[in-house]
């Protein structure tokens, strides 16, 4: 029997005297915690890991930390080397493309060796001077975490309010810079999300505070020059199953305030030229009518599953007779269509769908003369409505890519039907698009019906049950997992590797029911569905046991707990990024984010059929004694919507009750939370970690 060192009796300079060959993994402590509900006892030893400032679980981090370090030290110079190799494909002295809005253009560029963005714009005229609002590269040097959001300009474009994020807490102070002196004004408001909106009289700002459990819940006003202690709360959102924003319609004629659970909706408005005017709810609240709203003309424009509309419908209402009994049709109900997005033209309406797991852009004419879907040519890709800010426009922006087609952002003529790439992310080194392959299968799952996966490869790897194969999904909030182009996923393809994205039930690929069917009391379906995929890829001589690799992050971390329970044989390695893992417990305790707001995605479990569902397929609460693959976790220790306490929690319920020898390894960056590192660079050493491990599974050592 092996000597074990307890991780909490040790401290990390003990570990940096051992190596991989003599180093044991560590062992949490166990101290009992006995958890009861509906009179059934759950028995969490590790409970006491939640404890952030306990000294003991900073050690036992540092220790899983040093571990991952030591059995990852063959593969340091490759993780440099796959680091070098990823960001030498990225140009590092890149720009958006130029839009245009309220007189001027606005640019966010990067320069070379820059981590962070700097946001410029020029007035009237792309040939005039640029002005510089932000470069994010001063304003972060202070911090090793550093994130700028809600850039907002006011009407008269003197002043733009930001929020900044200095700890990754998706916790944000706001401040106003002056742009014509560059002076940082001495309002700030704390506690925000980062977003606000101008009144139209350049000196009142609405903005959003977040609660304990960061839920977003109160809507405040602001007047330029006052302290926040004397600004007035608007709306306070009181049902913690819902949360509240603020944002200006496309007409600029109105400020809107929304409030959204999953299966609900509310808004509230009033004109943009009355800070101080009486708030008007468009349409009450009802439990499972969901809507969304934009302002056209004497109208607002409502997209919307009211009418049992499953797929969504748009209408439209007065401005003045809101309630939904005064809701028109104007794209009716289809069953077989989606209905994802709309933009308003003066005399266009562009319509983002979802027909069999492909979006489509259908355009028509308000005269209905025109009527066209643009038309896309590969098999697999991804098309959507880009930023529009003008309704007097006949150009579309839309941006398209696919696994093998470099993001594009592209202007198309509605009427001419002419298209102009503005630009095409720019790939450095040797990357030719006609050297890779993508093409979508459908697997049949065990009830029956039938699973896209969208998959890519060199043209010149063969495929065989040897080549290794990287299986990613997502499968919740209907969250749709489109395609999209990768550089970094360029080092897995030129190493044979095919990647694969499962496009399981809990996304909305194909329309809300794939979602409904994969939520709830359904949401077994999700996990069956990767299952199902994976044996088929097998079955198929994609690949074999020996060579398939899973990755999911967040809820995609769930499923890879929940699938590494149902079936570890079908994995040589795993990665779970910031997994969401202990279920049962964290949907108990609503001081925790985002809890309340999660009652309609995975069920309240202070219900009994839905905690005793939870339990059945929640992965902590399901490790069992046998043999697992070899894993990867990655964790922040602020990280403010899954807690570093459930992956740790995890893998040492893990270590304690696995009966293998696979690597299991916990990896936590002690600085940042969910999103993970701030820099465009940074964030490139974590891909290089999580590929140098499935190299060095796979026995691929440059």
């Amino acid at each position: 029997m092996k000597t074990i060192i307890p991780a909490v009796l040790c401290t990390l300079s003990t570990f940096a005297f051992l190596n991989a060959q003599t180093m044991q993994a560590p062992q949490a402590k166990k101290i009992k915690k006995t958890l009861e509900k509906h009179g059934d006892l759950r028995v969490d030893n590790y409970y006491w890991l939640n404890e952030r400032e306990n000294p003991e679980v900073i050690s036992y981090l540092n220790a899983e930390n040093a571990y991952t370090d030591a059995m990852l030290k063959d593969t340091e110079e490759f993780q440099k080397d796959l680091f070098e190799e990823i960001k030498a494909r990225i140009k590092e002295d890149d720009a958006s493309v130029p839009f245009k809005f309220n007189g001027y253009w606005y640019i966010t560029r990067f320069e070379k060796g820059g981590e962070y963005p700097i946001h410029t714009r020029k007035k009237e005229s792309l040939d005039a001077p640029e002005e510089i609002m932000f470069n994010v590269n001063e304003l972060a040097k202070p911090y090793s975490y550093y994130n700028l959001n809600g850039v907002n300009i006011s009407e008269n474009n003197e002043l733009a309010a930001f929020g900044q994020d200095t700890l990754s807490r998706r916790i944000y102070t706001i401040q106003v810079k002056n742009l014509k002196t560059g002076e940082i004004l001495p309002d700030k408001l704390e506690n925000t999300t980062g977003g606000s909106v101008w009144a139209a009289d350049n000196k009142t700002l609405f903005y959003t505070r977040k609660d304990e459990t960061l839920r977003a819940y109160q809507i405040w006003k602001h007047t330029l020059g006052t302290p926040q202690s004397e600004d007035v709360l608007i709306f306070e959102e009181k049902d913690d199953t819902f949360g509240t924003y603020v944002y200006k319609t496309k007409s600029r004629k109105y400020i809107i305030i929304g409030s959204s659970s999953t299966v609900s909706n509310e808004y509230r408005f009033i004109p943009a030229d009355q800070p101080n005017a009486e708030w008007t709810v468009l349409q009450p609240r009802e439990r499972d009518l969901e809507y969304s709203i934009e302002h056209y003309g004497n109208d607002f424009y409502i997209l919307t599953n009211k009418d049992k509309a499953t797929n969504f419908k748009l209408m439209k209402t007065p401005v003045n007779k809101t309630s939904k009994e005064n809701w028109t049709d104007v794209i009716p109900h289809r069953n077989e269509v989606y209905l994802e997005n709309f933009e308003i033209f003066n005399n266009y309406l562009v319509l983002e769908e979802r027909i069999n797991g492909l979006t489509q852009m259908k355009i028509s004419s308000w005269d209905g003369k025109v009527n066209y879907h643009l038309p896309f040519k590969e098999e697999v890709y991804t098309a959507y409505i880009s930023y529009n800010p003008e309704f007097d426009s006949e150009v579309l922006r839309y941006g398209y890519t696919s696994m093998t087609t470099p993001n594009s952002t592209i202007d198309f003529n509605m009427k001419t039907k002419a298209s102009e790439v503005k630009k095409e992310q720019t790939v450095l080194g040797d990357f030719k698009k006609e050297n890779y392959e993508t093409k979508r299968i459908w697997v049949t799952a065990r009830d029956g019906v039938k699973v896209p996966v969208s998959i890519v490869y060199r043209k010149d790897t063969e495929i065989n049950s040897d080549t290794p194969l990287l299986l990613y999904a997502y499968g919740s909030y209907g969250a749709s997992m489109d395609v999209y182009f990768s550089t970094s996923r360029l080092s897995l393809l030129d190493r044979g590797f095919i990647y694969a994205i499962a496009h399981i039930r809990g996304g909305q690929e194909l329309g809300r029911p794939w979602y409904d069917d994969g939520k709830m009391l359904k949401k077994k379906n999700t996990f069956n569905d990767f299952v199902d995929v994976s044996k088929y890829l097998i079955q198929n001589n994609y690949t074999s046991p020996q060579h398939l690799y899973a990755m999911g992050g967040s809820a995609g971390g769930l499923l890879m707990g929940a699938v590494i329970n149902q079936a570890p044989e079908l994995y040589n390695g795993v990665v779970a990024q910031v997994p969401f893992v202990d279920v049962v417990t964290t949907m108990l305790d609503d001081s925790i984010p985002l809890t309340t707001g999660e009652y309609d995605e995975w069920g309240n479990p202070n219900d009994k059929v839905y905690y005793d569902y939870i339990k059945s397929y929640s992965p902590y609460d399901n490790i069992e004694k046998k043999n697992y693959p070899n894993m990867l976790a990655t964790t922040g220790l602020h990280d403010s919507q899954v807690q570093y306490w459930e992956p740790a929690k995890w893998v040492a319920k893990l270590r304690e009750m696995k009966t293998d020898d696979n690597l299991l390894l916990l990896k936590t960056d002690m600085e940042t939370g969910h999103g993970g590192a701030s820099g465009r660079f940074e964030a490139l050493k974590e891909v290089a970690l999580e590929y140098a491990f499935i190299f060095k599974l796979e026995g691929i050592t440059e």
